[in-house]
């Protein structure tokens, strides 16, 4: 099982959002809570996951589980990304550039939690779409999740870093 080859310890969690979420029956009003939630290891794993439940505590244990689940890898190279990215989901865009040593996470809020759970300790961000924050969170794993090395791309086209890099 791959749930056992991972130490839950070395995942680090946060919280983005928690929303009250009302359903509307022929009963009356079901008040629900959707948690939002982003687990990292700051070594380049990042997750996001989505927990529904009547209780915030639970919704978030929820999301906590599913954000572990769909955990990918993503590149980092010394502390920031190697090239500019523009990561898309639904209305959500965000534009990601890589910054100079020393310069920190220049992000809003979502975006800053993705990378700070990521490890990237340089990276300068904008959000240029919908303010929504699971499009946010999601468009800026979907960015992450698309960065490639030089050396990856040097292998795809069969040239040397060298190459690529001139």
């Amino acid at each position: 099982m791959a749930r056992d080859r991972r130490n839950t310890s070395e995942f680090e969690e946060r919280v983005v959002d928690i929303s009250r979420v009302t359903k509307v029956a022929k009963g009356g009003r079901t008040m629900r809570f959707s948690a939002l939630v982003v687990v990292g290891n700051k070594k380049g794993t990042i997750g996001v996951g989505i927990g529904k439940a009547n209780e915030v505590p639970e919704a978030i244990r929820k999301g906590v589980e599913d954000a572990k689940k769909n955990a990918v890898e993503i590149d980092i190279v010394n502390g920031t990304i190697p090239h500019e990215i523009y990561g898309r989901h639904g209305a959500g865009v965000v534009f990601m550039k890589p910054a100079a040593e020393g310069v920190g996470i220049i992000a809003g809020g979502p975006v800053r939690a993705v990378c700070e759970l990521a490890g990237i300790q340089n990276i300068r961000a904008k959000s240029l779409g919908s303010s929504n924050s699971k499009s946010m969170v999601n468009a800026t794993l979907q960015g992450l999740k698309d960065v490639k090395t030089a050396e990856e791309i040097a292998r795809l086209r069969g040239k040397s870093v060298e190459e690529i890099l001139n």
